[in-house]
């Protein structure tokens, strides 16, 4: 699975201002209802209810917040480079800067578990993370996001 197959770059947030992982996750809530045409609230709170059961920040300044929606009819993804790194109780403790949600139809099992794996490679590579961090153009960010990996190239 790639991740052009569900991010695009109007999906890009090249400079997020956000001050606390809530704020965060209604910011990334209000632009993917404009992208997917569904009610911010709905996904505000699918989002939300998923970090209550654990957070999702992954490590190393990167958190996956995810959920499963019922009108969904696709895997939808959103990036933010936030301007500043956060708290959002990671595992390691370190703060976030980069933030990918990942918005599922209610029935994507594997392919949801597929696109978590797939996004959590991308963006754990320390090279990308690196490259990412130091980009601030939304079509330079989607370009390094959805580029080919010597991990999905390798038979």
């Amino acid at each position: 699975m790639d991740l052009s197959d569900l991010l695009s770059v109007q999906g890009i947030v090249p400079s997020l201002k956000v001050a606390s992982k809530k704020q965060a996750i209604q910011e990334l809530s209000e632009r993917a209802a404009a992208l997917t045409g569904l009610p911010e609230r709905e996904i505000f709170d699918t989002l939300l209810q998923r970090e209550r059961l654990g957070s999702t920040g992954v490590g190393h300044g990167v958190a996956i917040p995810h959920g499963k929606l019922v009108r969904l009819d696709r895997l939808f993804g959103l990036f933010a480079r936030l301007d500043q790194p956060i708290d959002f109780e990671a595992l390691d403790e370190e703060p976030v800067d980069l933030v990918f949600v990942l918005l599922a139809p209610e029935g994507a099992g594997a392919d949801h578990l597929k696109a978590l794996a797939r996004i959590a490679r991308v963006l754990r590579d320390p090279a990308t993370a690196t490259k990412l961090r130091a980009t601030t153009e939304a079509n330079a960010l989607y370009a390094l996001l959805t580029q080919p990996t010597a991990s999905s190239n390798a038979a």
